[in-house]
């Protein structure tokens, strides 16, 4: 008889009265901490200015939520959330796509881009994608600390059995198999950035993005409980799910972003290995 693993872990770390201090929080948390330490470090290598941080920070992380709960709203549940709008707001209920997240980044470092560092976008999407990647991994241990989003029955000895979930047979934790994945691929783009200097062929760090990220997602998704009921009608009239269906197109612009940078030359960059000047602060003290 197989020894499976018993999972029946609280998803909150601690209570402080009416507070408690969720672990999918606290992963959110860590993963963007981290993640502004890495860019912060990045920008110093490159003597981009220190006050952008902060500006990419709001950026990413207003995208991030919004978008990733817009995206369970019109790409899962757009049935349920029209007929109750108001529903909408509660994020804290549960309810997020990683591709609505993704779709937002996307569109708010362009606008950083255009707004704020007046660089070509592929200057800061080259950077951000890197911890995003960490994100990605951390918020799969919060999905496993809830005990969401596992996998279909097996049989194979690292099955995990979600007591929470009043579940009785053993699971792919795929929650685990997806953090793996973001795990190394974010070590991959580190060595990429840090040892290769990948940064000097535009584009290419965030196609490896791309694929790392959203292949091993729709592989996954096999193997993976489908998350709403809508799912099954679409799962038997194309063999995909949702999620598949939304890897696709990333998947494709990975390769051609991939294509693309490894077809052209490299673009050379001198490392000042420290923070610019901030421009608004020295026409503010010229004056």
């Amino acid at each position: 008889m197989l020894d499976f693993i018993y999972w029946n872990a609280d998803p909150i770390l601690f209570s402080l009265g009416p507070i408690s201090v969720r672990w999918y929080g606290l992963m959110f948390a860590i993963g963007f901490t981290l993640g502004y330490w890495i860019v912060a470090k990045m920008f110093k290598h490159e003597g981009a200015p220190e006050s952008w941080l902060g500006t990419l920070l709001i950026y990413v992380v207003v995208a991030t939520i919004v978008g990733a709960r817009l995206g369970h709203v019109f790409f899962y549940e757009w049935g349920y959330y029209s007929q109750h709008p108001a529903e909408i707001l509660k994020i804290w209920e549960g309810g997020l796509a990683s591709h609505g997240g993704t779709i937002a980044i996307i569109i708010s470092l362009f606008l950083f881009s255009w707004f704020v560092s007046h660089k070509p976008a592929s200057w800061v999407f080259d950077k951000i994608v890197i911890p995003i990647a960490l994100v990605g991994g951390l918020i799969r241990l919060g999905n496993l600390m809830n005990s969401e989003i596992y996998g279909g029955v097996t049989d194979l000895p690292w099955g995990f059995v979600f007591v929470r979930n009043h579940e009785t047979m053993p699971a792919h934790p795929t929650q685990i198999y997806e953090a793996l994945c973001y795990f190394a691929l974010f070590g991959l783009l580190m060595w990429m950035y840090w040892k290769k200097n990948a940064e000097e062929r535009p584009w290419l760090i965030t196609g490896i993005f791309f694929i790392g990220i959203f292949l091993p997602r729709f592989l996954i998704e096999y193997v993976k409980n489908v998350q709403v009921q809508s799912e099954y009608e679409m799962i038997a009239k194309y063999g995909m799910n949702m999620g598949q269906m939304l890897s696709i197109p990333f998947i494709l612009i990975g390769v051609g972003l991939v294509i693309w940078a490894m077809t052209r030359p490299r673009v050379p960059f001198s490392f000042p290995n420290k923070f610019a000047e901030d421009l608004h602060k020295s026409r503010t003290t010229k004056r």
